[in-house]
């Protein structure tokens, strides 16, 4: 029997060695918690990692913005089940890494960007999903004009102590259906929307 896309995810997710993501604390890497990875940054907890990537409903032809790079522990999920990711990174060092990371795994459907990853990445647009991995006030409006018609977008909103990790579905007319899936902490998305 054929696997579903969600066996397909979770199988893959679970071979992905989180620990080739991370150049310190990796005896902590088998732990489902997140875990500093330096610049102040985590690498996200896995299960909520698999949870948002499930949400997402990644389709094959996805081009997918991805904001926060971060460690590329992500970044590996979300190309492994798309077209083309497109992903933005503000620290200079964890772009780096990332970048040879993802390359070294053999991974040739991402573009990376250092940028302030809240103005997204306007001339690659309109995407059909994006995943933001860092949180943010309120929603920004960049995001949403770049986000294309039947998109999905995963983003934590809230304070800095706790966010609510919201699905935010754009319709063939533009239409907004937000849906709370989960309490989360992130660190915040550092530029306009912090």
């Amino acid at each position: 029997m054929e696997k579903s896309r969600k066996e397909e995810i979770q199988s893959y997710f679970r071979e992905l060695d989180r620990s080739f993501f991370m150049d310190i604390h990796k005896e902590a890497a088998h732990l489902d918690e997140a875990v500093p990875i330096g610049y102040e940054q985590t690498i996200s907890q896995p299960s909520l990692v698999l949870e948002m990537t499930l949400v997402l409903d990644l389709q094959k032809d996805s081009s997918v913005l991805e904001i926060g790079t971060g460690s590329g522990f992500q970044t590996a999920l979300l190309a492994e089940f798309s077209k083309t990711v497109y992903t933005v990174e503000r620290i200079k060092e964890l772009h780096t890494r990332a970048k040879e990371r993802l390359q070294k795994a053999g991974f040739q459907n991402i573009h990376f960007k250092l940028d302030d990853g809240s103005m997204g990445w306007k001339e690659k647009a309109p995407f059909d999903r994006i995943m933001v991995t860092a949180a943010v006030s309120e929603l920004p409006k960049e995001l949403v004009d770049q986000l294309g018609p039947g998109g999905k977008m995963v983003i934590p909103i809230g304070s800095t102590l706790v966010q609510k990790l919201k699905l935010i579905e754009k319709n063939d007319k533009g239409k907004l259906t937000t849906t709370t899936l989960n309490y989360v902490r992130f660190v915040p998305l550092i530029g306009k929307y912090e």
